[in-house]
C-alpha cells in the first residue's frame, strides 16, 4: 500500500508539472486533467495513509476518526464532479463549437471542489454512527479514564463504525456516484451519435476526428473509475441490503486497494492515449526526475547540453 501511495503521487506530481512547464498543453481539457491529477494527489499523500490508519482498528476520538474516513469520499467525489465537467466541455466543442473560457473553467471548479466538500464532509455535520460508537465504547477493556478525557467519544475506529450504511449506500453511492455516471454515458452517448452521423455524411473535419479521439479518452478515464469504485460500492450494498450476508475481510482490503489503483491509472491511461502529452510527460520524467541531460554530460564529456536539455551529441 505504501509503494502504491509513492507512485501515486510521483505520477501525478509529473502531470501537474507537464501542464505548468509545457505552455502548449495548456488547453482546457488539459488542466482539467491536472485538476483530477491534483485530487489523485491527495489519495496517494492523505487518502491512502488515512486508510491505513482506518484499517488497522485502533481506538481513537470519533471525530478524529470520522475526519479520517470522510477524507476519501471528498477525493473520490471531486473526481466525479471532474470527470463530469470534462464531458460536458468535450460535448460543448465536438458538438456546438463552444470554447470554455479558462477563467469561467477555474471558476466551476472551485464550486466542484466545494461541493465535493459539502458531500464528503456532510457525516461531520450529524449523519454518522456516533451513537453506535459511544455504545461500543462502553465494552473497551481500558475504557473508563481515556474515555472520560474524549468525553465517552473514544473506540474502535474503522470506516464502517463512523458511517451510516444509509449514507454511504443512498446518498454517496445512488445520489452522488450513480447519478453523475449516468449523465456521464448519456453526454457521452449523444456526443458518439452525432460523430457517428459526420462519419456516416463524410463530413468529419480532422480537427474532430483529434477531439474524438480525445472524448475515447475520456470515456476510458470514466470506465477504468466504474472498474476500480463500483466493487467497494457494491460491498456497501450487501451489507446494507443483507445484514445476514456473511463479509470477507480479504475482499473488502481488494475492493479499497482497487479503490486506490485508479488514482495510479487517470495519469498512466491519459499519458498513454495522448501522444503529445505522453511525449512532454516523458521529457519532464528524464530532464527533472531522473537529470538525464546532466548525466549524459558527465557520462560523455564531449556531449554538449543546451539549457532546454537538448544534446548535440551523436
Amino acid at each position: 500500500m505504501g509503494l502504491l501511495a509513492v507512485a501515486i503521487v510521483v505520477t501525478n506530481l509529473l502531470v501537474c508539472a507537464t501542464v505548468c512547464l509545457h505552455r502548449e498543453l495548456r488547453s482546457v481539457t488539459n488542466c482539467l486533467v491536472a485538476c483530477l491529477a491534483l485530487a489523485d494527489l491527495g489519495v496517494g499523500a492523505l487518502a491512502i495513509p488515512f486508510s491505513m490508519v482506518l484499517s488497522m482498528d485502533l481506538t481513537l476520538c470519533f471525530y478524529t476518526c470520522l475526519f479520517l474516513a470522510c477524507f476519501p469520499l471528498v477525493t473520490t467525489q471531486f473526481s466525479i464532479l471532474l470527470l463530469l465537467l470534462i464531458a460536458i466541455n468535450a460535448h460543448l466543442k465536438i458538438r456546438y463549437a463552444m470554447h470554455v473560457r479558462k477563467g469561467r473553467m477555474l471558476v466551476t471548479v472551485v464550486l466542484c471542489w466545494l461541493l465535493s466538500l459539502l458531500i464528503g464532509l456532510s457525516p461531520m455535520m450529524g449523519w454518522n454512527r456516533l451513537r453506535q460508537y459511544i455504545e461500543d465504547n462502553k465494552t473497551l477493556p481500558y475504557g473508563g479514564f481515556l474515555s472520560k478525557i474524549h468525553d465517552g467519544h473514544l473506540g474502535r475506529c474503522s470506516f464502517t463504525s463512523v458511517f451510516a450504511p444509509e449514507y454511504l449506500v443512498y446518498f454517496v453511492f445512488f445520489a452522488c456516484t450513480l447519478v453523475p455516471l449516468g449523465a456521464l454515458l448519456g453526454i457521452y452517448a449523444d456526443l458518439f451519435r452525432v460523430v457517428r452521423g459526420h462519419f456516416l455524411s463524410r463530413t468529419l473535419q480532422v480537427a474532430k476526428r483529434g477531439k474524438l479521439q480525445m472524448a475515447r479518452t475520456l470515456l476510458l478515464l470514466v470506465g477504468i473509475f466504474c472498474i476500480c469504485w463500483i466493487p467497494l460500492h457494491v460491498i456497501y450494498c450487501f451489507r446494507l441490503l443483507c445484514p445476514s450476508c456473511r463479509s470477507y475481510a480479504a475482499l473488502d482490503r481488494l475492493a479499497v486497494l482497487l479503490s486506490h489503483v485508479n488514482s495510479l491509472a487517470n495519469p498512466l491511461v491519459y499519458a498513454m492515449k495522448k501522444k503529445a502529452f505522453g511525449l512532454a510527460l516523458r521529457s519532464v520524467f528524464l530532464h527533472y526526475i531522473l537529470c538525464w541531460p546532466r548525466l549524459r554530460a558527465c557520462c560523455c564529456p564531449s556531449t554538449k547540453v543546451h539549457p532546454q536539455g537538448w544534446s548535440n551529441g551523436r
